[in-house]
């Protein structure tokens, strides 16, 4: 009896020992499972980050592609800015210089102006008094003609001198006024010569005005 009971303890303790292998086996199997799965998932991080290095490595090369491409055009642009600057701090000065000359010359204009209104009021004035002394004379005259008709109506009664005076006052008078007109010729000449002058200052300011302003509306459109 003592042989049997043995012998079913030691194949309850190789039952035991059979068990427990196998249960450490299974919880290795389970540990190396999540083990696999651990690494698995690491390694498709990996490969994640691998493939966003390619993709960025693949970006960068293209920008530096883009990069040398765009080259000459910034060396072009580049270019044509400083040219472009340069035209326009020239054409600032042409623009100081022509409101520096369009002050002149409204200040010349304006002197021009009122040396023009003095010139009329002078002339007027002028003409005022010569038209004055016109009146005068002819006044005179037609006294002179009356007195020379009745001189002549009274010649037997008259003397050689006094119709010789006549005749030399009549010679005078019409020298006066030949004098006068000649005088009022000229004048006349000399305010059509003012105002032809002025007529060409006021195209000039034009022309320049609107060359100012053509220089204005271009450097405006560069800018």
């Amino acid at each position: 009896m003592a042989v049997p009971s043995t012998f079913h303890e030691r194949l309850e303790q190789m039952e035991n020992t059979r068990n427990q292998r196998l249960s450490l086996l299974q919880a290795e199997k389970e540990l190396q499972s999540k083990n696999y799965e651990t690494l698995s998932s690491k390694i498709g991080c990996v490969r994640a980050v691998e493939q966003r290095c390619l993709n960025l490595e693949r970006s960068i090369a293209s920008q530096k592609l883009l990069i040398s491409s765009l080259k000459p055009e910034i060396v072009r642009l580049d270019s044509s800015y400083h040219s472009t600057l340069y035209h326009l701090r020239e054409l600032k000065k042409d623009v100081r210089q022509l409101e520096e000359l369009e002050t002149e010359k409204g200040r010349y204009y304006s002197s021009e102006c009122q040396k023009m209104d003095d010139f009329r009021a002078q002339n007027d004035n002028f003409l005022v008094e010569c038209q004055v002394q016109i009146e005068e004379l002819r006044s005179h005259h037609n006294s002179l003609k009356s007195r020379f008709s009745e001189l002549q109506g009274k010649l037997k009664c008259s003397s050689n001198s006094e119709i010789a005076s006549a005749e030399r006052t009549k010679t005078d008078l019409m020298a006066k006024k030949e004098n006068l007109h000649k005088s009022m010729a000229s004048n006349y000449c000399l305010r059509e010569q003012l105002r032809k002058q002025l007529q060409l200052l006021l195209a000039e300011q034009d022309g320049e005005r609107k060359r100012f302003e053509l220089i204005v509306h271009h450097t405006s459109r560069n800018n």
